[in-house]
């Protein structure tokens, strides 16, 4: 019987052993990755990890509640955001760029400029942006040069740096920024897949071109995406101190697995 995300969800949000180890074994590597990409000069140790695991048990995270359409790409987006909270816990950065300054210097970009933009926020290079959109890196460039200079012009202070540098307190304002005609993560995930019409495609269009709640919303199932192709899940020997440190018993070898272990 194949085990899966709905089975995870299902079986942490009961609090069963079987579910968290699963989680521990499959998603510690994608807390891993995300660690490295947005925090690299803080190592993200075994104390630590365990400490955001623990914090991600405790009913109040509320990640196991739904169970929404693809839901692991959906499931990961939504880790996403916790684990980046629990790494910038009282690191938050000042903001010195908000949304509406931010928005009304990149009016003039097409939906796909503004993701490109977006993902400059979420401190990705060209060539990582070039993979995210599938759009060739040095196009990412021009636009971002584009957008350099449209938003020098709305600022007294400006430097390069500034949309990476503001890339939290950015994320955390788009994410807040949530109205009743924001898409839901099918939406979204079906432009990935190429399942949308060209009507569906349209209307989706209008609304997300103004809004970083959605630009946010898309750039991250996107970086969802890239961030769960070829990971390896832990070892057991990787995963046991983690077990350890959620109290979990050691998993049982199921059928044949339990012979050939044995």
């Amino acid at each position: 019987m194949i085990y899966t995300c709905y089975d995870m969800i299902r079986d942490c949000r009961a609090d069963r052993p079987e579910g968290w180890s699963y989680f521990v074994s499959h998603y510690v590597p994608v807390i891993r990755k995300l660690a490295a990409h947005y925090f690299p000069d803080q190592p993200l140790t075994g104390s630590r990890t365990e400490e955001i695991l623990v914090a991600l048990r405790q009913p109040q995270s509320s990640l196991f509640q739904s169970l929404e359409p693809a839901p692991e790409r959906w499931f990961v987006a939504q880790l996403r955001q916790r684990v980046l909270a629990a790494l910038s816990a009282g690191g938050a950065d000042e903001a010195e760029l908000d949304l509406d300054t931010l928005g009304k210097a990149m009016g003039p970009l097409t939906l796909l400029e503004k993701q490109a933009v977006w993902l400059e926020t979420m401190r990705y290079t060209p060539e990582q942006s070039g993979v995210l959109l599938r759009m060739d890196p040095r196009t990412v460039e021009k636009i971002r040069s584009k957008a350099a200079e449209l938003l020098r012009a709305e600022l007294d202070n400006w430097r390069r740096s500034l949309l990476a540098d503001q890339g939290a307190p950015l994320g955390r304002a788009a994410s807040a920024a949530h109205v009743e005609a924001c898409l839901p993560p099918k939406a979204f995930l079906d432009v990935l897949d190429g399942r949308t019409t060209w009507y569906g495609r349209e209307e989706l269009e209008r609304h997300v071109a103004a809004c970083w709640h959605c630009i946010d919303h898309f750039c991250r199932l996107a970086e969802v995406i890239e961030l769960l192709r070829g990971l390896a899940p832990l070892s057991d020997e990787e995963a046991e101190p983690l077990r350890t440190a959620l109290g979990l018993p050691r998993p049982k070898k199921r059928g044949l697995g339990r012979w050939l272990g044995a």
